[in-house]
């Protein structure tokens, strides 16, 4: 991607060619305009892309070329919305035990959400688990059978104690400005495989803490924002996209309507110039158009074996909500869907566990730990998780200092998160924090680094990627960023 260069750059802009296309454009020696156009398509680079020389083989969403070789075409964001405890669940920390009911040993941060008390030990059991032996809680026993597949961050940090500015820093690298998505960072960069459905969808994302801000696009062209289908007040078997069928207008009247319109507002843009929102809205009435046929389709989960379902949990009450959502999501991943959220999330409980540690921590497990591994294994079932970049994880982890008598605070200066398939090694820990779990300490991977590395993943030089706003030159990881290579094969 061409640094400082729009998407929505004139497309035939011919100063915009490299000199060597410009020359064959202008030669008369028989190669023609008319054939070399058509080689475009299969040899455009990233700083063609850029220009928006692509557009001619399919519009703004077109795949684009990678800058690197990607390790992964897909993304899956399993969200666990509230921070969940890294001490309890991927981290363990023998001393955390051993010193239960003392004060920490070292100082607490100059700024703490709330006020802490003294350590708190983990009360589950850590268990090491398939040939790596890496230790998982007894929170997550049947992920745990997967551990081989997952690449664990330990040492994750970030910079804001409170869930809106967390929830913003993790999602679009800024919690203090209005700045696109890592989502529609990757569709800019990216484009999509398949032309019938949005290239980024959020299943069941929460409404607070930055809402539709964590999906947005922001100053990017507006194709390139997250598509909700529902929110974290609905139950997923009720987040259904709206107004998917029209029940007054054929579809040959809708495409008479739609090519009316388009052929106005083309006359409109010929007046005023280029007009981004007009642009994407236009690019939206057609791709909701296409939607018509293929939405319903891919939310149809009735077209899946009872015994699929039944690997995703959706056959029990506990389990049946996010399961859905996991199949769901394996569905638009299939189907050529570039980035998919699924965030588990409701209005009581969520992974926020300021006191009731064990109740809550224990539900919230118990409703994703199954849906999570069975995802995992329909992926490697199915050959999708060795290009699929799975991430779990949520917008910090919790303190090993007690809140009240039986709660931990938020923390966001040493946390777990952990990466599967996608180009990562499995059954790997990369990063630690100190010895009781509050700050990171080895291999500190700040949320900049984690989204450069997302990015390496998928094939995008985070230094490359960007976009010019208000006369400087704006991308996901802002000014800083260090891709993490020691944990990619």
């Amino acid at each position: 991607m061409a640094e400082g260069t729009s998407a929505e750059t004139s497309l035939c802009n011919d100063a915009l060619l490299p000199l060597r296309r410009r020359l064959l454009k202008t030669a008369a020696v028989g190669f023609g305009q008319l054939a070399f156009n058509a080689l475009l398509a299969a040899d455009a680079t990233a700083d063609d892309v850029a220009a928006g020389i692509s557009a001619q083989r399919g519009g703004p969403l077109a795949p684009k070329t990678p800058h690197l070789l990607a390790r992964a075409k897909r993304i899956v964001f399993l969200f666990m919305k509230g921070g969940p405890s890294h001490v309890d669940t991927f981290d363990p920390k023998p001393l955390l035990h051993r010193d239960n009911g003392k004060p920490l040993p070292f100082d607490l941060p100059r700024v703490t959400f709330a006020k802490q008390g003294n350590l708190l030990r983990s009360p589950w059991k850590f268990k090491q688990y398939g040939d790596s032996g890496l230790p998982v809680s007894a929170l997550f026993p049947n992920v745990a059978r997967h551990v081989d597949d997952l690449c664990i961050l330990r040492s994750v940090h970030g910079t804001n104690p409170a869930h809106g500015g967390a929830l913003l820093k993790l999602h679009t690298g800024s919690d203090q400005f209005v700045r696109p998505s890592m989502g529609a960072w990757l569709i800019y960069g990216l484009g999509t495989e398949n032309q019938n459905l949005p290239a980024f969808v959020t299943i069941c994302p929460t409404l607070a803490h930055g809402g539709v801000n964590n999906w947005g696009s922001a100053f990017l062209p507006a194709h390139c924002q997250g598509t909700p289908i529902g929110n974290a007040s609905l139950a997923s078997s009720a987040a259904q996209v709206k107004h998917i069928r029209n029940s007054r207008l054929t579809t040959k009247q809708q495409r008479k309507q739609l090519d009316l319109i388009a052929a106005m507002n083309r006359d409109h843009l010929k007046v005023v110039g280029k007009d981004q929102a007009l642009e994407g809205r236009l690019s939206s009435f057609e791709l909701a158009f296409r939607m018509q046929s293929t939405m319903p389709e891919v939310q149809d989960l009735s077209q899946e074996t009872g015994a699929t379902q039944k690997q995703y949990g959706i056959d029990d009450p506990v389990t049946q909500d996010f399961g859905r959502q996991c199949l769901l999501a394996r569905r638009f991943l299939e189907r050529g869907v570039r980035f998919v959220q699924v965030t588990h999330s409701d209005s009581e409980v969520q992974w926020d566990q300021h006191g009731n540690l064990y109740q809550g921590h224990t539900k919230n497990a118990a409703e994703v730990d199954k849906p999570i591994a069975g995802f995992l294994q329909d992926l490697k079932d199915r050959d999708l998780l060795k290009d699929t970049l799975v991430i779990w994880g949520g917008e910090f982890g919790r303190t090993p200092t007690a809140q009240g008598t039986n709660g931990r605070d938020h923390n966001p200066h040493g946390f777990t998160m952990w990466m599967a398939g996608g180009g990562v090694k499995g059954g790997y820990a990369y990063g630690a924090t100190d010895e009781y779990g509050y700050y990171a300490s080895e291999n500190k991977m700040h949320v900049h680094d984690l989204h450069a590395t997302i990015l390496h993943l998928l094939g995008l030089n985070h230094e490359r990627l960007t976009f010019r706003y208000a006369g400087r030159d704006f991308r996901l990881t802002d000014v800083a960023g260090r891709v993490a290579e020691d944990i990619m094969v």
